[in-house]
């Protein structure tokens, strides 16, 4: 039932609530990218701390839409809160055009962690209610840029697993209509470590 919810709200999202294209220039972001890179990587592939998300080949609607709530205090971090805040329109437009324009590097899943990140990617949970991640970020984690869902596919683990359990506690709450709160509120610990992994591993 929820599975069938989610793919029914991706459709309205995608139909009624299509965020406006970011209008940005990759060549100025790639020469306003200089602070970000010492978190992200010249490319956005975040090299140094896995923590901090991969940003190449993100929808730049994705990366404008974060960077506009680390701005607003709707999306807090003790880094990012600080690194947005004298971003104009323009910088942010500019910047979402760059990574998005990178080529996202891939990642390998735990071997241990497959099966089980497979199943709750792929089909949820029935008996908890957790639905499947691919009914709104699609079987290879390309994601739906219309709607707003991000690309997941190779994104490190350690900051899906974080953003999942962020989303859990509820102090990140920048989703669209409590989506993603609710699909994590009955995962367990060990599905979420799972799940983050299978998605290290996967390639668009």
């Amino acid at each position: 039932m929820i599975n069938r919810w989610l793919v029914a709200t991706s459709l309205v999202l995608t139909v009624n609530m299509a965020p406006a294209v970011a209008a940005g220039n990759a060549e100025d972001g790639q020469a306003k990218s200089a602070l970000c890179a010492g978190c992200h990587g010249p490319t956005g592939n975040s090299p140094v701390n896995p923590v901090w998300p991969k940003l190449a080949g993100q929808y730049p609607n994705y990366i404008e839409k974060q960077l506009k709530d680390f701005k607003s205090g709707n999306r807090t971090d003790p880094t990012m809160t600080g690194m947005a805040a004298p971003l104009s329109e323009q910088d942010v437009a500019d910047l979402a055009a760059y990574f998005s324009s990178q080529q996202r590097q891939n990642g390998i899943a735990a071997a241990d962690q497959v099966t089980l990140g497979e199943k709750i990617y792929r089909g949820g949970n029935s008996s908890t209610g957790v639905p499947a991640c691919m009914a709104c970020h699609g079987p290879t984690g390309s994601g739906n840029s219309l709607a707003n869902f991000p690309v997941l596919s190779g994104q490190h683990a350690a900051y899906v697993e974080k953003a999942l359990k962020d989303f859990r506690a509820g102090t990140r709450a920048n989703d669209y209509n409590k989506m993603m709160q609710g699909v994590t509120e009955t995962m367990t610990d060990a599905e979420i470590v799972a799940v983050a992994q299978y998605i290290q591993g996967l390639h668009k």
